[in-house]
């Protein structure tokens, strides 16, 4: 009797677990997100998912973009987010490698046309850009192209990204290489490299930040932050070099799970950031990406380029290759 009173309970403590797990799986969890978005991208998408009233709803973790592109590529859908923000050209390898992402469930009225799984929240665009006072003090010819950067007189005077630590700096590379081909591209590549000296910089942000302050006179790096820096008054110029504008986008995706609640609300909060965040994400990333966005001509470059093939992450390696050979 004892030993049949315990098989009944335990009978029932299994039916229970089963009933429970049962229950939760038709309950959404929090959905995780993983981003590379800066901090003022961050805020943003914060900013729409708690007005729409999610802010119990998600936990959101920062990752350098290399580190989450390895996450991506390497883990696939075994990974622990539900939804992502990260540079478009990631999104796409990573689908390709893993097939790892859902179709989005609703219209993005987008300008360009993107694959049905994933959908641009911002955009940054490459320039050169200038201190004028330093310009002035050195006596140095205002530079029009990336070419110009290569100069003797420009020695120890230039900051650039480094493509190893910031996709900002693949942005030139880009634009190198397609004006001018792999032998002179890099040839120019060296000897800008050689005027950074140390002004080499780990970050996007690097360049700006060491114009701003004459360590340097020139930079390169992303156009809207010299084009705020010029409007508030400071002593900043910048140029849309003669090898082209070129831009990289960061994107939004729903990462395959098994729980279709939780991934249901992955959709809806992808939804909410497109729609809601747009209105901040457009006045610190001025670049139009859907239909009925208005920017102003300051923020519109003038030579707006692509590279003549798919960006890609064994593109990218390939370029940091050639960076370094540059050296």
């Amino acid at each position: 009797m004892k030993k049949n009173l315990i098989f009944v309970s335990i009978l029932v403590i299994c039916f229970t677990l089963v009933g429970l797990s049962g229950c939760s799986s038709t309950k959404a969890q929090k959905v995780v997100i993983y981003t590379n978005a800066d901090v003022e991208a961050v805020q943003a998408m914060e900013k729409s998912l708690n007005t729409a009233g999610y802010s119990d709803k998600y936990v959101l973790k920062s990752f350098g973009t290399s580190e989450l592109g390895g996450k991506l590529m390497l883990e696939g859908d075994k990974i622990q987010a539900n939804l992502i923000t990260m540079s478009s050209f990631y999104i796409d390898s990573s689908q390709k490698k893993n097939n790892m992402y859902e179709n989005l469930d609703f219209t993005t009225n987008a300008i360009e046309k993107y694959p049905s799984f994933y959908t641009p929240i911002l955009a940054n665009t490459g320039s050169i850009f200038l201190n004028t006072q330093v310009m002035k003090e050195k006596g140095l010819t205002m530079p029009t192209s990336l070419k110009d950067l290569s100069k003797a007189e420009y020695k120890g005077l230039v900051s650039i990204p480094n493509i190893m630590s910031s996709s900002t700096g693949w942005l030139m590379v880009q634009a190198i290489i397609s004006q001018y081909g792999e032998t002179e591209g890099k040839d120019i590549l060296h000897n800008i490299i050689v005027n950074c000296g140390a002004n080499l910089e780990a970050g996007g942000s690097g360049p700006i930040e060491k114009v701003r302050v004459g360590e340097v006179a020139v930079g390169f790096g992303l156009r809207h932050q010299a084009v705020q820096d010029k409007v508030s008054g400071k002593p900043i110029d910048y140029v849309d070099p003669i090898e082209g504008n070129y831009s990289l986008t960061e994107s939004i995706a729903v990462v395959k799970k098994s729980d279709s609640a939780t991934t249901k609300l992955a959709q809806e909060m992808a939804k909410i950031i497109i729609t809601k965040a747009r209105g901040d994400l457009i006045k610190t990333y001025p670049v139009a990406l859907y239909k009925g966005e208005n920017i102003s001509n300051l923020n519109k470059p003038s030579n707006s380029k692509k590279f003549s093939q798919p960006l890609t992450v064994e593109l990218l390696q390939k370029h940091i290759d050639f960076f370094k050979s540059a050296k």
